[in-house]
């Protein structure tokens, strides 16, 4: 199928997952970041996934080659929706992966509540304050600064979606990490796995991974050994040339 192109736009391609996306840095290019959390938790075989703040559709496409699973991804910005969607035509997924415009709010006029066993996501990081200095390209200070939805409003609304024991794994700041557990455990969301990734030896942590389960028990948390993206060459470390280039 051809898949048409729109002004700025290119097609990138994540070879270890075989997959095609659309990007563009006018709007967005994924990160580092979306390939982490597709290859951080456990993916269910069958079910339901669902991945918000969807962006251009990365983590989605990444996690559809994993599973059988029927995948719903959310996003608020049509523009990236449209890119999204032409990456699912593009990659031959409109069976299994479906991307749906609008905000996460209203994610529950169509999927049931206490019915989906993953919910993914790579949400902004940045809280909005009257001091944050944002991008002047408003689609990049969306997708990174909590304008048109927060933490909080994510994890409720993944609280609500999955069911008893469905898996939440989301990407983050370090920085975050006390907001990121206190509002899990507000929406009945146990944390259970967390790994904190930096960029070489000697530097500080600038990724969170945290994977919780919905009613889980309070014991049990794991913080999984530290993860390097490159080495003392810049380089990418093994495992993260795994992610981005091997099969």
């Amino acid at each position: 199928m051809t898949v048409p192109l729109k002004t700025g736009e290119r097609i990138d391609q994540l070879f270890a997952e075989g997959i095609q996306i659309i990007q563009s840095k006018e709007v967005f290019s994924f990160s580092l970041d979306a390939v982490l959390l597709a290859n951080f938790p456990r993916i269910p075989q069958k079910g339901q996934i669902v991945d918000l703040c969807a962006g251009n559709g990365a983590v989605g496409l990444f996690v559809s080659g994993k599973t059988a699973a029927p995948i719903t991804q959310i996003e608020i910005q049509p523009r990236l929706a449209d890119m999204g969607q032409r990456s699912i035509l593009l990659n031959h997924l409109e069976e299994q992966v479906t991307m749906v415009p609008g905000d996460i709010e209203d994610c529950f006029n169509y999927l049931q509540p206490d019915s989906i066993d993953l919910v993914l996501c790579n949400p902004p990081y940045f809280k909005e304050l009257p001091t944050s200095r944002k991008n002047p390209n408003p689609h990049l200070a969306i997708a990174r600064h909590e304008i048109e939805t927060n933490l909080d409003e994510v994890i409720r609304i993944a609280s609500g979606l999955l069911k008893t024991n469905g898996h939440f794994a989301m990407v983050h700041r370090p920085d975050r990490f006390l907001d990121i557990i206190d509002t899990l455990r507000k929406y009945d969301i146990a944390p259970k796995r967390l790994q904190f990734v930096y960029p070489k030896v000697g530097k500080e942590a600038n990724i969170l991974l945290v994977e919780g389960i919905r009613n889980g028990k309070e014991a049990g948390l794991k913080i999984l050994p530290p993860l390097l993206t490159t080495d003392e060459n810049g380089d990418y470390t093994p495992e993260i040339r795994g992610m981005l280039y091997e099969k």
